[in-house]
């Protein structure tokens, strides 16, 4: 059940308007990126998280980390031009069999998902957190409607993703020889022809990209306050 974690947290966040590190923007008094470390922090089956970061956001790190008593950090990795540069970068320093790759900007996922990614990815090498789509989904060319696509097998995919770290070297490693660059790490796994398994999550997994998502981030913590009675 032991693995460890990177998380990529080196994007200057431009669609959030925030005018820095959207991670450094606080939710309920606290930064984002902190409530993401806590649930890594807090889990004992994590055994380390790497923090792949631009070299201009080092100091505020290594001041939060320290503020707010984060353990397990092992080492802030210097990202690179590109999200999938930033996770490979990070990778080179795992040393556990299995590794998650999870995004800094999505502060609520569960502990009880994290797990089963962990033990599918353990049997089956790659496995990546999802919901059903919900909505009704077209298919738009030039402002009209194409398509209806049939929505039973469509998923909207989250983070963590979970692969055995050999796996997910050698997807990445492949990738940038052959200047591919994916939109998450899955699909450098299955451009290699290996399966992916699905492990369903939940819709407050959601990840902090737009302001509008901060009020949505707001009521999931209310939400979350209310639950466990105030504490």
């Amino acid at each position: 059940m032991e693995y460890q974690v990177v998380i990529p947290a080196a994007g200057q966040g431009k669609r959030m308007k925030a005018g820095k590190n959207k991670l450094l923007l606080e939710l309920n008094s606290c930064p984002v990126i902190i409530h993401t470390l806590r649930v890594f922090d807090h889990d004992p089956y994590c055994k380390g998280i790497y923090l792949a970061i631009h070299p201009g956001d080092r100091e505020a790190f290594q001041r939060l980390i320290k503020r707010f008593n984060i353990q397990k950090v092992v080492k802030l990795v210097e990202g690179g031009e590109e999200r999938q540069h930033s996770v490979y970068n990070a990778l080179l320093e795992v040393s556990h069999e299995i590794v998650l790759v999870h995004d800094g900007a999505r502060p609520f996922i569960k502990s009880t998902t994290i797990h089963h990614l962990v033990e599918e990815a353990k049997s089956s090498g790659a496995a990546i957190a999802a919901v059903p789509v919900k909505d009704t989904i077209k298919k738009v060319i030039d402002g009209a409607v194409e398509q209806t696509i049939e929505r039973s097998s469509l998923w909207m995919v989250q983070t963590p993703q979970a692969f055995r770290v050999s796996l997910l070297r050698r997807a990445h490693s492949e990738a940038a020889e052959g200047g591919f660059l994916g939109t998450d790490d899955a699909s450098l796994v299955e451009r290699m022809n290996f399966g992916v398994s699905v492990v369903e999550s939940d819709y407050d997994n959601i990840k902090l990209t737009t302001p509008e998502d901060l009020y949505f981030a707001e009521a999931i913590v209310k939400k979350q306050e209310e639950m466990s009675g105030g504490n």
